[in-house]
């Protein structure tokens, strides 16, 4: 059975009967967890094997574990620093900068390798302006140059570990103040003002680089009247045509106030994925979830099945060796007391 473009959540730390039925279902592609979904690494590695062992090729299994705010996962994990972090050390020091910001990837993503997770969705690639409170500090820089530069450090960590990145959320989610969980921003731009600063990360990194892109639930009238996860001009003509990215393009959470104005969740997916979706996120909304993996037809498209074999999870560690590993010590301590005290001068 290959995997469906549906990516759903689950109601807690242990797999319920109707939650294995709808993992089942041929729409259904991937799982995102949540905080309430982890109690220890031991209960995790557990849920997830038992999540992999359901369908071949296995479900893709991701988590938002970014660093600083956005971290689902705690005890029993590395407390990682927010992406600002790294660029307010870039202003004086670009070459300690970039080291951080690979080890941060690479250790993100051997921790969550080490318990089976295949994919975190990072880095966040939103050039900050100064105004988003919900992007704010999960921005690496102001500078949309700096951005792609530490962004492309992380996530050569990242590659190290056997983890696929994931840029999110395109093209620009930094300079509205709407926060897209509750509302539906506008960003007044043009395109221009766009491509030179937003747009800037995308470019740079749409080859090799990144294997997936999140589009954010935004609306910038000015280029294109529909939220940009709905948008053909800014997926399939921007993304895709000028941009050259060939890799997956994932919704954000379609129970997100910003992704309301379509209608229904069916509507909704529905209107994703005729954009340029490859897969689509229902989280939160288990009625939904069930109503889109129910009405969707059926889609056997090779080339959607390459982009998602890209995002499984590739050099996976026992817990006790990675804990063993003098890199990974060194990394734990030096970004774990970074984040506690971002003012504290340790090497790395």
């Amino acid at each position: 059975m290959s995997l469906g473009p549906v990516m759903v959540d689950l109601e807690g730390t242990a797999l319920q009967p109707e939650e294995r039925e709808l993992l089942c279902h041929p729409r259904v592609g991937a799982v995102i967890l949540f905080s309430r979904n982890y109690e220890s690494p031991e209960q995790l590695r557990a849920l997830l094997a038992e999540i992999h062992a359901l369908r071949h090729p296995r479900l893709l299994v991701a988590v938002d574990h970014e660093g600083g705010r956005v971290q689902r996962f705690r005890e029993g994990f590395t407390h990682l620093p927010p992406a600002r972090l790294f660029g307010d050390i870039y202003d004086h020091d670009r070459a300690r900068a970039l080291r951080l910001a690979e080890r941060c990837g690479w250790l993100m993503a051997v921790e969550l390798r080490a318990v089976g997770v295949d994919f975190s969705l990072a880095p966040v690639l939103d050039v900050d302006e100064g105004r988003s409170r919900v992007i704010g500090d999960r921005s690496f820089h102001r500078d949309p140059e700096v951005v792609a530069e530490l962004a492309r450090a992380y996530i050569e960590g990242m590659h190290r570990a056997g983890m696929a990145a994931t840029g999110k959320h395109f093209p620009g989610h930094g300079a509205v103040e709407g926060d897209s969980h509750h509302t539906l921003p506008e960003d007044p731009r043009d395109l221009t003002d766009l491509e030179l600063r937003d747009l800037v990360p995308f470019r740079r990194l749409a080859g090799a680089e990144l294997a997936a892109v999140m589009p954010a639930h935004v609306v910038y009238p000015r280029v294109d009247p529909e939220p940009a996860g709905y948008s053909r001009f800014w997926l399939r003509e921007v993304l895709r045509r000028r941009l050259g990215f060939q890799g997956l393009v994932f919704s954000d959470d379609l129970s997100m106030e910003g992704a309301a104005g379509v209608g229904g969740m069916p509507e909704r997916a529905e209107a994703a994925l005729a954009a340029g979706c490859d897969m689509v996120l229902v989280c939160n909304d288990r009625e939904g979830a069930v109503k889109v993996v129910d009405g969707l037809g059926v889609r056997d498209d090779a080339v959607l099945h390459a982009r998602l074999a890209r995002m499984h999870g590739r050099h996976e560690v026992a817990p006790a060796v990675l804990h063993r590993d003098p890199a990974w010590r060194e990394a734990s301590h030096v970004l774990r007391d970074l984040a506690d005290n971002p003012s504290l001068d340790l090497e790395l």
